[in-house]
C-alpha cells in the first residue's frame, strides 16, 4: 500500500498559529521532508515532537524527490513543509507534488498560515478578485516588462519582495502602473508586525524614510476603467 504525501501548513511567525490537525499529523508520519531541517527542528521541539527529517529544497529537489517518492511508494507517510506558511507557494514542493501525482500517491493538503492571504485581508483593498504574483523578476528590465503585462489587470495584485529592493519595485510600478493604492506588511504574526497603506509614491516615501525589515508582501489596487 502506498503512503500518504502531506502539504503541512506551518507558521509565518507566531508559533501560536499551528493548527492542532498540522501537529497531529507531523507527530503520526514516518518522515518529515523540511526546506530548512533546523528551523522545522525547531518547530518540533517546540510542539514536543521527534521526527526523522530529510531537507528538500530548491537546490537539491530534483535529487531528493526521487528517494521520497521511493519512500511513499514503499508506504511511508511523508510531511513536506516549508520554512514557514503553504508548501507550493514561492518554494520547491510543486515538483515533488507533480512526481506524486504521476506515481498515483495520494497527497493531502493540511491547510494553515499563508503570508500573501494574511497581507491582503488586512490590505483595505478589493479582496473578492486577486492574483498572486509571487516575486516580480530581480533584474530591472524583466520586472517592467512582466508590469507591462500587469498593467490592464484588474484585479488586486500581490506580490513578494525583499527589503533591499523594495524601493527599486515601487519606482517601477509607479511608473508603469501609476500611483494607485496599495499596502505593504512586514513581519506578518510576529512581534515587529506592520501594515502600512497608502499610494505607491506615499509608499515609496514611507520606505526612503524608514526602511522597512523583514519579509514583505505588497498588495497593489487592480487597474481601473481609465488605466
Amino acid at each position: 500500500m502506498k503512503g500518504r504525501l502531506f502539504i503541512v501548513s506551518t507558521p509565518i511567525g507566531n508559533l501560536e498559529d499551528i493548527t492542532l490537525r498540522a501537529k497531529r499529523v507531523l507527530g503520526e508520519v514516518d518522515l518529515v521532508a523540511a526546506e530548512d531541517t533546523r528551523r522545522t527542528g525547531r518547530l518540533l521541539a517546540h510542539l514536543g515532537l521527534r521526527k526523522p527529517m530529510v531537507s528538500y529544497h530548491d537546490f537539491n529537489k530534483e535529487k531528493r524527490a526521487p528517494e521520497l517518492i521511493s519512500r511513499l511508494l514503499r508506504g511511508e507517510d511523508v510531511a513536506l513543509v516549508s520554512d514557514a506558511g503553504t508548501p507550493g507557494i514561492s518554494d520547491p514542493a510543486y515538483y515533488l507534488v507533480v512526481r506524486a501525482v504521476e506515481e498515483g500517491i495520494e497527497v493531502v493538503p493540511v491547510p494553515g498560515p499563508t503570508a500573501f492571504v494574511a497581507a491582503l485581508v488586512v490590505s483595505g483593498l478589493p479582496t473578492d478578485r486577486f492574483t498572486f504574483e509571487g516575486f516580480l523578476p530581480h533584474r530591472a528590465s524583466r520586472r517592467r516588462k512582466r508590469l507591462e503585462e500587469l498593467k490592464g489587470e484588474t484585479r488586486t495584485m500581490i506580490f513578494y519582495e525583499s527589503p533591499h529592493r523594495i524601493s527599486e519595485t515601487l519606482k517601477d510600478i509607479l511608473e508603469v502602473l501609476g500611483d494607485r493604492r496599495a499596502s505593504l506588511s512586514r513581519e506578518l504574526t510576529k512581534k515587529h508586525e506592520e501594515t502600512r497603506r497608502g499610494r505607491i509614491g506615499e509608499l515609496l516615501e514611507s520606505c526612503r524614510l524608514r526602511p522597512p525589515k523583514g519579509e514583505l508582501v505588497l498588495v497593489v489596487e487592480g487597474a481601473g476603467k481609465g488605466d
